[in-house]
């Protein structure tokens, strides 16, 4: 068995999941400091509901999630809670945000998801390699 598995009573489990939001329009507004600040959103948001944050970075209209998470919580729904947590932490700290969209809406609706399995050193280099913009 491996080392990084969620055990449980009646289960051993190791789910990874691959996610990417892109910002609406694929408008080029993240800088360094937003991609900091998703950063200390979405591991508040994985410590709270059991999972964890293994990976992340992003570039100017999009960012990468390396996520383990438990079996009693579904992609969709991990997703949906980054992305709206994100929003709100990122709208609140800078109010150049706000005026992006009339609906103020910072991600495109869509996300990509993929599973991982356990994540290999290629995904975790990809993450890595992303441009992360200045400021």
């Amino acid at each position: 068995m491996h080392e990084d598995a969620i055990r449980k009573r009646h289960s051993v489990t190791l789910l990874y999941v691959h996610l990417v939001f892109t910002t609406k329009y694929r408008r080029k507004v993240l800088t360094g400091q937003h991609i900091w600040d998703l950063s200390w959103a979405f591991k508040h948001v994985c410590a709270k509901h059991g999972c964890e944050l293994e990976q992340f970075d992003g570039e100017r209209d999009h960012v990468h999630l390396l996520v383990k998470y438990p079996p009693r919580i579904s992609v969709s729904w991990l997703a949906n809670q980054l992305k709206a947590t994100g929003s709100r932490r990122l709208r609140g700290l800078h109010s150049d945000l706000r005026r992006l969209s009339k609906s103020s809406a910072l991600w495109s609706r869509s996300y990509f998801a993929c599973s991982a399995g356990v994540p290999t050193i290629d995904i975790r280099q990809y993450i890595e390699q992303q441009e992360t913009p200045p400021g």
